[in-house]
């Protein structure tokens, strides 16, 4: 007898082809779409809204540390980039650069570039450069130290290869660049941003990370030290998630950040670069939504809650939908995670059904049916998005933010479970490449924890073999020595090695 297939909005499923399931997905819940430049998205208003509160969240966060919001020029100059040899190498291949700055029509007709410029620009691929020589003129003592900025921008990284919200050639992000007037006040303040950004992770995403150091092959170009926070997707693969750079005195001695100390003697700045970008939306994606779309969790959530008028009759359309105001404007009044509840009130001339799929897919966390047989009874029932969409709890008003809560916390435990099931420790090599090969429907991969000489020519070998990477040297494993599973030489401690987005 066959099985019968159950039904989803979303197709293909998870398990039948997983990239193309995350690209319906992105569709279906209506967060952005291609663009006519080639790498570019489009954000759409529900997707927008979902940066919007990672924005304002965070931005709120920053100032609690002591940081200022500033912003800094699109374009950076050739020459600055040149400076510091590391930094150009590592994003060369990356760079869109402007070379002219007008446009005349040529001898048949159409439009050609012309005015050629002295100097060419490059358009941000990030602001190390450009920033650095502002500090230059911003830092003269130690009094003016510690220089604390954030900027909300965009940047231009030329992707080859593009995914929607992963990785796409024009992307939104934060950066923050701090200079310091010691190097242990630097890396104090790597580290604080890092366990910022695991912490928003974990509470507002339901996302947990794994935070860790970068080894030498994946470190920020001109950086001395890259932390990183790695999640874990559906597929079981690594997503860097955000990554706060030690960049010592690098970047100091390239732009001229020269300060003087407490004895009046010159001395070039420490400095650190840290950020994270609308990437995050695909993390929350990828790791919590199924195959009927979307999932959100209720704290970083475009809206909180969806009222559904089911109307059959235009005699209660006037009733139902005043109703729905009503309690629409008394939720508004209730506060969750410090803000008012967002509320929308469906009101478009579709049946309930169509309505219905329509917030399921786009993942609001609860949703609310109201007919005029739910009016006359006094009785609505609240529908939890994390919960299988039949599945009904009676409505309170007062409980709303209990169960926003509920579904919060129950996402970060149901994204934690399957990390850590995902997660193993391996001791010899031919397991390791076991792991991470797939054999039919044996699943394969996610997290390895193994030990590694830290020869950089392993690793590249091992990148080569499976198309697998060291995510990072975990912060929060306890280091203990042992032998290389590839060479058998001493190791000081285990790494993470992933395949990875």
């Amino acid at each position: 007898m066959t099985k019968q297939k159950l039904r989803t909005a979303i197709t293909p499923t998870r398990e039948e082809n997983y990239p193309e399931w995350y690209q319906a997905v992105v569709k279906a819940a209506d967060l952005a779409e291609h663009s006519a430049v080639r790498g570019c998205l489009v954000i759409k208003s529900w997707g927008y809204a979902i940066w919007e509160n990672i924005q304002r969240i965070l931005d709120g966060q920053f100032k609690a540390t002591g940081h200022q919001n500033a912003y800094f020029p699109l374009f950076i100059p050739l020459s600055y980039l040149e400076k510091e040899a590391q930094h150009v190498e590592g994003f060369a291949k990356e760079c869109a650069i402007v070379t002219h700055h007008r446009l005349e029509k040529g001898t048949d007709g159409k439009l050609v570039p012309a005015g050629e410029l002295e100097e060419p620009l490059i358009v941000r691929p990030t602001s190390e450069m450009i920033i650095g020589h502002t500090f230059a003129k911003w830092v003269e003592s130690y009094r003016d130290l510690p220089l604390l900025i954030n900027q909300w921008a965009n940047v231009v990284r030329w992707e080859m290869r593009t995914r929607m919200f992963l990785r796409t050639a024009e992307f939104l992000w934060q950066e923050g660049h701090t200079v310091h007037a010691s190097k242990e006040e630097a890396m104090v303040e790597t580290r604080r941003m890092l366990d910022l950004y695991a912490a928003f992770c974990r509470e507002y995403l339901a996302l947990p990370v794994i935070r860790g150091e970068k080894t030498d092959s994946e470190r920020f170009p001109g950086a001395v030290n890259t932390y990183t926070i790695e999640a874990m997707t559906q597929d079981r693969k690594a997503l860097q998630s955000g990554t706060s750079h030690f960049l010592g005195q690098n970047f100091s001695k390239s732009c001229e950040i020269v300060f003087r100390n407490v004895e009046g003697n010159q001395e070039y700045g420490w400095t650190t670069s840290w950020g994270l970008t609308t990437r995050l939306i695909g993390a929350l994606i990828m790791a919590h939504s199924d195959d009927d779309g979307l999932v959100l969790p209720p704290k970083i959530a475009s809206a909180h809650i969806v009222l559904i008028p089911i109307i059959h009759n235009e005699e209660s359309r006037s009733q139902i939908l005043q109703y729905c105001d009503a309690l629409a404007q008394r939720l508004q009044k209730v506060h969750y995670d410090h803000q008012p509840l967002r509320v929308i009130v469906d009101r478009r001339d579709m049946r309930g059904g169509e309505k219905t799929w329509h917030w399921i897919k786009k993942g609001i966390p609860l949703r609310i049916e109201v007919g005029m047989r739910e009016m006359q009874a006094g009785q609505l029932n609240v529908y939890r998005r994390d919960k299988a969409h039949r599945e009904a709890t009676p409505f309170v008003e007062e409980e709303v933010c209990n169960l926003l809560d509920q579904m919060q916390v129950h996402l970060l435990e149901k994204a934690t479970q399957f990390r850590d099931m995902h997660t193993v420790v391996i001791d010899n090599k031919e397991e390791f490449y076991r792991f991470f090969t797939s054999k039919g429907d044996e699943i394969h991969g996610g997290f390895a924890l193994c030990h590694w000489n830290e020869d950089p020519a392993v690793e590249a070998k091992v990148k080569e073999d499976l198309n697998v990477t060291i995510r990072c040297i975990p912060l929060d494993v306890q280091a203990q020595p042992g032998k290389c599973i590839f060479t058998g030489q001493p190791s000081r401690q285990r790494v993470i090695f992933a395949k990875a987005y």
